[in-house]
């Protein structure tokens, strides 16, 4: 038998034995030249360094004017607070090392005061926020009053009632620290009631916040507890709107006078006599029982607290003028609410 034939393997690509051509494999790419490369270098030093990236450092206090709940502002007029960019640089100041509350205890709450001023060349109405810092010892008041022109009654309730409390505020440079371990100086009346969660209220509810003050004890009667003038609104078509101050004013003379000048028809004398008497009766009675439960409120005081409320002192902030921000220079006043009184400072 004829003996088998070896094939012979074919010679690898490359093999220098097999005296072929080097062939490359596929998908490598050309190698580059040391020059090339050399010139990327080159160009890559050239090159000039890209600009460095620069963000405002924020301020220790920077979002503490916002931490301070607006009380008494509408829900719908929140986001209107933020349409400026204001600045409370003072506050901040003011608590700073070397400012006039550093090292003190204060209590801060907001609110809002709405007036007519030239926003970007336009004069419309713009809510200013403002702050109201009370140093004190202890927190002025656990307690909310609920009042305006509208309500015929005065509501003093709890803070809890409406979901605020006074809650200490952490500096940005201290909050990744535990709470727990940080001794603060400065509270502000926070609220937890959320927005989103309205709808699901009652609107008598909703409109109690619109009417929110910051509630003090007076230890001095109110402006009102002493006021002799009531406001008359006689029920006619029109009616009959104006004041009576029952110190200075002679009932049967007034009456008369509004009946020459035509407002009141001559028949309805009697009517709107009796209407005003009863207005004034009511309005000596709610002042003999403001005037009373003042008293005993100051007398059931303890003396810390007594102590506390002779001695504290209300700072009232507005926002500092910047290039961004309308001309309020005009508009600051020292008055707080009837709860507070003025400020004994205004900055």
């Amino acid at each position: 038998m004829a003996a088998s034939r070896k094939k012979k393997a074919p010679s690898k690509a490359g093999d220098k034995e097999g005296g072929g051509d080097t062939v490359k494999p596929l998908g490598e790419p050309p190698k580059e030249s040391s020059k090339s490369n050399a010139n990327r270098r080159k160009r890559a030093r050239d090159a000039p360094p890209p600009e460095p990236e620069y963000f405002d450092e924020k301020r220790n206090l920077e979002d503490l004017w916002e931490a301070a709940f607006p009380v008494g502002t509408e829900w719908d007029n929140m986001d209107k607070i933020r349409e400026i960019n204001w600045k409370f640089s003072n506050l901040e100041d003011a608590l700073e090392e070397g400012g006039e509350l550093h090292g003190k205890k204060v209590y801060l709450f907001g609110c809002t005061e709405a007036q007519m001023l030239n926003v970007n060349g336009v004069d419309k109405v713009t809510l200013i926020p403002v702050v109201v810092a009370v140093v004190s010892p202890i927190p002025p008041s656990d307690k909310i009053g609920v009042k305006s022109v509208q309500r015929e009654t005065e509501d003093i309730i709890s803070m809890k009632t409406m979901k605020m409390a006074w809650m200490p505020y952490i500096p940005l440079e201290n909050r990744q620290s535990q709470v727990e371990r940080l001794h603060t100086e400065i509270y502000t009346i926070g609220c937890t009631q959320r927005r989103s969660a309205l709808k699901l209220l009652k609107i008598e509810r909703v409109k109690q916040y619109d009417y929110c003050l910051p509630y003090l004890q007076p230890l001095n009667p109110d402006e009102d507890e002493n006021d002799t003038v009531v406001q008359i609104m006689y029920p006619l078509e029109p009616p009959v709107v104006c004041e009576f101050d029952w110190d200075l004013d002679d009932l049967e003379e007034f009456t008369d006078d509004l009946i020459k000048e035509e407002v009141l028809p001559e028949d309805q004398k009697d009517k709107f006599k009796e209407y005003v008497k009863a207005l004034v009766k009511e309005r000596k009675q709610a002042q003999r029982q403001a005037n009373e439960s003042r008293k005993k409120a100051i007398e059931e005081m303890d003396p810390e607290t007594r102590s506390a409320l002779q001695t504290m002192r209300f700072y009232k902030f507005y926002p500092v003028q910047t290039p961004d921000t309308p001309d309020i220079s005009q508009v600051k006043v020292a008055y707080i609410n009837r709860y507070y009184g003025k400020a004994h400072v205004v900055l």
